[in-house]
């Protein structure tokens, strides 16, 4: 995994919006239409030449697909998952109804029930999970090679859900305990693990739903989520063993986008659980409101010396594109916590988690990723006389 040097790269989280006909084309592959399948590959592989090359043109020094082969971060893997059936007495609602945000802004929140989730099909766990997703796999890695072919970029990535995200949208009706079906989901997203970095890139674990079970489950304590957490850590570093730290990078976020957000779980509760994960870099929510000032709780956390921070610097739950002067002052904390070295800018969530959600438009997208590259560029100059006195010293 790259590290900053001379100046502080940048990355995002992975989901990007995806063109209006490919999604078209997704969507109906999910509803079961017929499609032609080579126009969808052959659509899928220039949309990512184009995110690739947009990406780049835009600064971002560090990229990724932006996911446009998959219908959303998380049920892109029923795909490539045995031992799962539709789940049919699944409850169509939202998988926010009945958390601690709703009970207290429940006329905010009514009219965002029936959101895009309750679109996805949610499956059932009736056999031992197997990972057969190799092929398409493999052809999303091909994609981004293609892509990445005589273009200039510091590091590329690709993301991967996790099994604590599998559990929470898939239920349990074969293995004998939570504990049991946890641990099978990560022996077989481990082989996808494996196969990213095998194939030269950094992985990137996707994991909203490790810090949203407290939000989401209002009869639980701080304790009892914090049991729940490790376990599931302790999972994910199953399905991590045998990879390099520092080939891995674990991205968390909030769920929510545009509200209130008073019950977010705050990171001083678990930045010490979440230093248990054998990865060699945090991605996390650092530009909006309700978690800009958590930059001293991983300050005074004891987490590994060398472990890099990609604080968001921009945020997808406003459409305010920020200046760049703000990403600047704001990266410039963590740089002086951390030092140049441990610092990737970054941003708080992907754009397009499930695609077609398009909270914010494509167009303030890419406005606020220009700022992103602008404000680290301001933060760079800013850091370069400070990195020059450490070195005499």
């Amino acid at each position: 995994m790259k590290h900053s040097g001379d100046r502080i790269l940048t990355t995002h989280v992975g989901s990007l919006p995806r063109p209006a006909d490919l999604h078209a084309m997704s969507v109906a592959r999910q509803q079961g239409q017929k499609i032609d399948d080579a126009a969808f590959n052959a659509r899928v592989r220039k949309a990512v030449s184009d995110v690739v090359r947009k990406q780049v043109d835009l600064g971002i020094d560090i990229v990724d697909d932006g996911e446009m082969s998959k219908p959303s971060f998380i049920t892109y893997i029923n795909e490539r998952l045995a031992g799962f059936e539709p789940d049919s007495s699944h409850r169509n609602q939202s998988p926010w109804a009945g958390s601690r945000e709703v009970q207290e802004f429940p006329e905010f929140y009514a009219p965002q029930l029936a959101n895009v989730h309750t679109k996805h099909t949610h499956y059932l766990c009736t056999g031992p999970v197997k990972y057969r997703g190799g092929q398409a796999l493999k052809t999303d890695l091909d994609n981004l090679k293609a892509a990445l072919k005589d273009i200039d970029v510091a590091d590329a990535f690709v993301p991967s859900t996790s099994v604590s995200s599998i559990e929470d949208w898939n239920r349990n009706a074969y293995y004998k305990s939570d504990e049991d079906y946890l641990f099978g989901l990560a022996e077989a997203i481990g082989e996808e693990y494996r196969a990213i970095v095998d194939a030269g890139f950094v992985l990137q674990v996707d994991d909203p739903h490790l810090v949203t079970y407290y939000v989401c489950h209002p009869d639980t304590s701080m304790e009892e989520c914090r049991k729940w957490i490790a376990l599931r850590v302790h999972a994910i570093n199953h399905a991590l063993r045998g990879i390099p730290k520092d080939r891995v990078r674990f991205h968390t976020c909030y769920g929510i986008n545009f509200g209130p957000r008073v019950h977010d779980i705050e990171v001083k509760h678990i930045v010490d659980i979440l230093g248990r994960l054998n990865v060699g870099a945090f991605s996390f929510e650092a530009a909006n409101p309700r978690h800009e000032h958590e930059w001293t709780s991983w300050r005074d956390a004891k987490l590994p010396d060398d472990i890099i921070m990609i604080p968001g610097m921009i945020t997808q739950s406003n459409v305010m594109v920020e200046h760049p002067e703000s990403v600047a002052q704001r990266l410039g904390r963590w740089i002086d916590a951390f030092g140049v070295e441990r610092v990737i800018a970054g941003t708080d969530c992907g754009f397009a988690s499930f695609a077609g959600n398009d909270e914010i438009h494509e167009t303030i997208v890419w406005a606020k990723f220009a700022a992103l590259v602008k404000g680290t560029q301001i933060a760079s100059k800013a850091a370069r006389p400070k990195r020059l006195t450490a070195q005499r010293a």
